[in-house]
């Protein structure tokens, strides 16, 4: 009687498991409707709305949130507003996704750079070249614009910063 409860259990438990894993889309498929609202919100952006970009990117991430090229854009939109701190964060989103998004990396890396993380920036500029083995535009342009530097205002904000936290 036991061993029958026992086999009744779990039958139940692999007929419920598996009814549940089969309804699921496999992760490399985006909802359609999430890649037409990605792309509207792309044209908002070149077109320089951004207000409406974002809407319209974040709405794609409701529909879908495994839309990593939603999240990459939307970085984007921050770092044109000069919201790098939010950048960071949602290219962080991506890169949970797919790890080496070169795109991300480069993104993120770019966002460093405007928060004066240019260490962080370097070691997202390593990952570009190893994932990128005969070299791709991203690497060059994310060493460029670790060459260049951080902007003046925020290396003067900096040594204000750590006054203040002494």
């Amino acid at each position: 009687m036991r061993i029958s409860s026992v086999a009744v259990a779990a039958a139940l438990t692999l007929v419920t498991v598996s009814t549940s894993l089969h309804g699921q889309r496999p992760d490399n498929q985006i909802d359609a409707r999430s890649m037409s609202l990605l792309a509207a919100g792309k044209a908002a952006q070149a077109a320089g709305n951004l207000d409406a970009a974002a809407e319209t990117l974040e709405t794609a991430l409701a529909v879908d949130p495994r839309n990593r090229a939603a999240f990459v854009a939307l970085g984007d939109v921050a770092e044109t507003r000069g919201l790098s701190g939010k950048a960071i964060r949602f290219y962080r989103e991506a890169l949970l996704l797919e790890p080496n998004d070169v795109a991300a990396l480069q993104g993120q890396g770019q966002a460093y750079v405007s928060k004066g993380a240019i260490e962080r920036a370097r070691q997202n500029l390593a990952k570009i070249r190893k994932i990128c083995v005969r070299g791709c535009t991203e690497a060059t342009t994310l060493a460029a614009q670790i060459a260049k530097g951080a902007p003046a205002t925020v290396l003067a904000s900096q040594p204000a910063a750590k006054a203040a936290a002494q």
